[in-house]
């Protein structure tokens, strides 16, 4: 008997959601560029998460009330995924997108999962097999390229562009974040988790706030741009991008869920073109290769 077309439309939604996922979570690097005009990296990151938290509360404060007992004892987890995961994963990015382009920061930004390798490794003595070396060295290789433009004086001279470092810095503190939300089993849900990783988050980007306000002096207009800068990054790589990265991974495993690091590449690229009118070159597409394939070897097992 030959399955309904109702069911076979079904088991494509999750494809589809792995297709447009990237979408919302590359969105991030082309808020950073063109929010870089309008409104400072901390004062973004902290109404970003503080707005995240504000969307969620209303869903998830029964449960959070239910389990109260457990934010003791969880408080000091959840700050640090808050730290690593919202304020260090927000600053960096978002002082990156001052300096360098959506398509070096997307690249980079990919190494990520490189990272995740070596920190599940060093932390939970994970054994590295030769594949996954040859990807860290391919990814190494990659990085090297894109920041350096190509141009071996660059690296030999440490000249490098600003925001590639800062970026870099987001690629580790998304791998921090990666790996232990990974080994951590919390007594929360999912999605009560996220909601207090968003406020921890956003207290935790406080005092960077404060400070870039009142000491450096760097605050914004309270007018519409901003606003819908941070509405925007709180909606799309915050809420969106988390709901559909845990559906997909919940109905297609984390080897497929995986692929959204390819996607998120393509992505990043679309948004640097035709948004900001950047350029490909050379170290773009030969750097972008060699991060892809030490992506792909590093998530052999």
């Amino acid at each position: 008997m030959k399955p309904s077309s109702k069911k076979n439309k079904t088991n494509l939604v999750p494809f589809f959601l792995l297709l447009i996922q990237p979408i919302f979570m590359a969105s991030n690097l082309a808020i950073a560029r063109g929010a870089a005009y309008y409104i400072p990296p901390s004062s973004l990151g902290f109404w970003r998460w503080t707005l995240v938290f504000i969307i969620l509360i209303p869903f998830f404060y029964k449960p959070i009330v239910k389990n109260l007992k457990y934010l003791k004892s969880e408080s000091f987890r959840l700050l640090f995924l808050g730290f690593t995961g919202c304020c260090l994963c927000s600053i960096f990015p978002y002082v990156a997108g001052q300096t360098t382009t959506v398509l070096n920061m997307s690249l980079i930004y990919t190494s990520s999962s490189i990272f995740i390798v070596l920190l599940s490794t060093f932390f939970y003595k994970e054994k590295i097999n030769f594949l996954q070396t040859i990807g860290f060295l391919f990814a190494f290789i990659g990085v090297l390229v894109v920041i350096s433009n190509g141009k071996l004086s660059t690296l030999l001279n440490l000249e490098f562009v600003e925001g590639d470092i800062w970026i870099l810095g987001a690629a580790i503190s998304w791998a921090l974040y990666s790996v232990y939300v990974l080994h951590w089993k919390s007594k929360f849900n999912l999605f009560t988790k996220f909601t207090l990783i968003a406020f921890f988050g956003s207290a935790s980007l406080f005092p960077f706030y404060l400070y870039e306000s009142f000491y450096l002096g760097e605050k914004f207009n309270l007018e519409l741009i901003p606003i819908l800068w941070i509405t925007i990054a709180a909606i799309s790589p915050g809420i969106i991008a988390f709901i559909l990265y845990s559906k997909i991974q919940k109905y297609l495993g984390a080897s497929i869920t995986g692929f959204t690091l390819y996607l998120f590449v393509v992505y990043g690229a679309f948004y640097g073109i035709f948004f900001f009118n950047e350029k490909l070159f050379i170290s773009h597409y030969l750097g972008g290769a060699f991060v892809l394939f030490g992506v792909y070897f590093a998530k052999k097992t």
